[in-house]
C-alpha cells in the first residue's frame, strides 16, 4: 500500500511504501535528506512527524525528549498512514554529478598494525569533482559496494586517497585490499554524502574523529588551508592506543602552522604514563571538559556509531548545541547496512 509523504514547508511530497522506509522512499523519489548509518544510532535523519502514523524502531539514535517532541529517524521509520514531515534540509538528487571511473591503485600503505592508506589514480585527463569529507564506493566483482571516505582535498582530484580498517575477517578490507597490488584496478562511484563543510556561518568549529574517521577530517582541513578560510577549528582524535593515531604528525603540523587550529590526541587504552602523557577516556568527553558551551559552535563527527551517538547527546543536551549545528557520518559495516544498499554512510567496511 501506498502512502503520500509531504515535506513542511517545502513544495514536495513522494510516495511512500508501507514496508519501506520514509527514508528508502524519498530517495527512490530523487529527494536527499540528511542521513548517515542507516542504523537507527547517529541520528542524523532525525525529523519531526507532523501528521500521521509511522511503524519501526525509534533506534538509539532519539533521545527521550526528542521521542516526546514527535522525532522520528527517517532511516527506521515506516508510514501506516500519509504523512507530514519537518526536515532540516531536502533538495533534488543531482544524479548526473555521481561519476563512475576504473581508478589504478598507484601506492598501498601501511600506516598503522590494523590501517591501510590506498592512494589511487584516475585514467589521464579525468577529474572529479567533490566536496571535502564526502565519500566514495567501491563495487567489488559481485557487485556489492564497499563505501570510504576520501581523505584528500577536493583540488587533488585527479585520483582519491582511502583510510582502510582491516577488519578481521573482512572480505575487502583483508582479502582484497591485501591482494591488491600497484596497477590493479577498482571500479569507484563518486561523490555521496552529506558531511562537509557548512559555510552559511563563521562559527568555530568543533572536529570530532575516532579511528579511520580522521580521513574526512583530513580532506576539511586540508581544504580549508587552500582556500585560507581560517575559521576556528579544534580537533579531538580518539583511539585505542598511540599507535592508532596513525597520522598524528599531520594535525600536529598543522597546530604548529596554523593559528585557527588545535589538535587534542585521546586515547582510551592509553597503557602506562610513560608510554603516554596526554588525554584519556573518551574522545567526547575531552571536549565538553574543554568547552563548557557548545552553544555558538558546529561539530562535526566521524567515525564509530557509538561515538557519534554519545556526543550527539551529550553535546546537545550537557552543552547547550545546536541539535541542526552537529552533522556527522558514522562508519558501519556492511553486514548492518546490507551488502548491496544504496550508498549510505560511510564505512569501515567488511
Amino acid at each position: 500500500m501506498s502512502h503520500t509523504i509531504q515535506v513542511m514547508d517545502h513544495d514536495v511530497a513522494f510516495n511512500g511504501e508501507a514496508g519501506r522506509t520514509v527514508l528508502d522512499s524519498a530517495i527512490a523519489a530523487g529527494y536527499e535528506l540528511p542521513y548517515s548509518c542507516r542504523t537507527g544510532i547517529c541520528g542524523s535523519c532525525r525529523c519531526r512527524l507532523v501528521s500521521g502514523e509511522v511503524q519501526g524502531d525509534t533506534g538509539a539514535g532519539l533521545s527521550e525528549q526528542e521521542r516526546r517532541e514527535g522525532h522520528v529517524l527517517l532511516c527506521q521509520a515506516k508510514p501506516r498512514s500519509d504523512l507530514m514531515i519537518a526536515v532540516r534540509e531536502i533538495k533534488p538528487i543531482d544524479r548526473s554529478a555521481i561519476k563512475t571511473v576504473m581508478a589504478r591503485v598507484y601506492r598501498k600503505l601501511q600506516a598503522a598494525e590494523d590501517v591501510t592508506v590506498l592512494q589511487l589514480r584516475f585514467p589521464a585527463g579525468t577529474r572529479v569533482k567533490f566536496k571535502a569529507g564526502q565519500y566514495l564506493s567501491i563495487r567489488l566483482a559481485d557487485g556489492s559496494l564497499r563505501h570510504f571516505s576520501m581523505a584528500n582535498p577536493p583540488h587533488q582530484n585527479d585520483g582519491v586517497e582511502l583510510h582502510i580498517r582491516q577488519v578481521p575477517g573482512g572480505r575487502f578490507s583483508q582479502e582484497v585490499v591485501g591482494a591488491l597490488a600497484e596497477g590493479d584496478f577498482l571500479e569507484l562511484s563518486m561523490p555521496f554524502g552529506e558531511f562537509y563543510l557548512r559555510e552559511e556561518h563563521d562559527k568555530p568549529i568543533v572536529l570530532l574523529a575516532s579511528g579511520t574517521g580522521f580521513a574526512p577530517i583530513k580532506s576539511i582541513v586540508e581544504d580549508a588551508v587552500r582556500r585560507k578560510l581560517a575559521r576556528p577549528m579544534v580537533l579531538y582524535w580518539g583511539a585505542r592506543r598511540a599507535e592508532d593515531l596513525y597520522r598524528i604528525e599531520l594535525p600536529r603540523k598543522w597546530e604548529a602552522q596554523l593559528p585557527w587550529f588545535s589538535f587534542v590526541p585521546v586515547l582510551s587504552e592509553p597503557g602506562s604514563a610513560e608510554q603516554w602523557q596526554g588525554r584519556t577516556g573518551f574522545v567526547h568527553q575531552a571536549a565538553m571538559d574543554d568547552i563548557p558551551t557548545l552553544a555558538h559552535f558546529e561539530v562535526y563527527a566521524c567515525g564509530a556509531p557509538g561515538m557519534i551517538s554519545a556526543a550527539r547527546q551529550d553535546f546537545v543536551y550537557e552543552r547547550g548545541l545546536d541539535r541542526d549545528a552537529f552533522y556527522c557520518d558514522a562508519f558501519v559495516s556492511t553486514a548492518e547496512i546490507g551488502l548491496n544498499a544504496e550508498p549510505a554512510a560511510t564505512s569501515e567496511s567488511t
